[in-house]
């Protein structure tokens, strides 16, 4: 064994795949320079085409991960919800296969396992954000904890979950429910950071949020997300009736949505024998 690797024994590496077999490779690839060891990498893809399928196949067999598929592309909430059923470790680090860790991740990735094992309410540290949490309490290792506070008028208080990379308790279903399926990636996203708050959810955040990854979009695989001109637009008067909109939203949602998902798939549900009556 490698003195100098970083094991996680009870870390299962999850990543979630769709037509991007050169950003996973990158991916793995760096984990692997890094001495990252964890229990087991779980890939789930989402019907990616032929050819990345066919990469992916060499990529298993180069890198040993366990590849969990389906036969048509579901959207990033299924794809979420079957690679996390297929974790078996007390801890799941979850990353898209657009980011690539830096080398000062896996000591820290250790603090916050300690942290996790140590207080049982912490249920998700997270690693990488596009902007800092607006309500945070020094917690210790250059991590902070998350405050959630109903009376902010800072709207993006609601943003307590990212599918950004983090680490959590793989029975993080159990607690906030699963992925909404059939709805675009930002719905999706924003119906567990609902959920997240509702159900009490408590979580830590990495200060330098943008140090330990980085995110790659490259021009022979770039992102496929496209959001609105309502969403994206600085345009004063549009920036100001968003504000508006999100902050009415957001507090309405946090009191009345019901976003907890509990519902499980057909094909994973246990099946029943069917009960037969005496003859009479």
């Amino acid at each position: 064994m490698n003195k100098n690797a970083h094991h996680f024994p009870d870390i299962t590496l999850l990543v979630t795949h769709y037509n991007r077999s050169q950003s996973l490779e990158h991916l793995l690839e760096t984990f692997s320079q890094h001495q990252c060891v964890f229990a087991e990498t779980v890939v789930s893809d989402d019907g990616s085409t032929a050819q990345h399928q066919e990469q992916l196949e060499y990529l298993r067999s180069k890198y040993k991960f366990r590849l969990i598929k389906t036969a048509q592309n579901r959207g990033l909430g299924h794809n979420l919800n079957k690679g996390q059923d297929a974790v078996a470790t007390p801890y799941t680090l979850y990353i898209q296969e657009d980011f690539e860790p830096g080398s000062a991740f896996a000591p820290n990735l250790a603090n916050a396992l300690t942290f996790m094992q140590t207080d049982q309410t912490i249920d998700i540290v997270r690693f990488y954000a596009y902007m800092r949490y607006p309500h945070l309490i020094p917690y210790g290792k250059g991590f902070s904890e998350m405050r959630f506070s109903p009376w902010s008028t800072r709207y993006k208080k609601i943003y307590y979950y990212s599918d950004h990379p983090h680490l959590r308790r793989s029975t993080f279903f159990d607690k906030f429910g699963r992925y909404t399926e059939g709805m675009n990636v930002d719905k999706m996203e924003y119906r567990m950071c609902v959920s997240f708050i509702q159900q009490r959810g408590r979580g830590l955040f990495f200060d330098d949020y943008q140090a330990l990854f980085r995110q790659i979009n490259t021009v022979s695989e770039p992102s496929s997300m496209k959001r609105s001109m309502w969403t994206q637009s600085n345009q004063p008067l549009i920036t100001l009736l968003r504000d508006v909109y999100r902050q009415i939203k957001y507090n309405a949602d946090i009191h009345w949505m019901r976003a907890k998902n509990g519902s499980v798939p057909q094909e994973l549900q246990p099946k029943q024998k069917a009960i037969q009556l005496p003859t009479p």
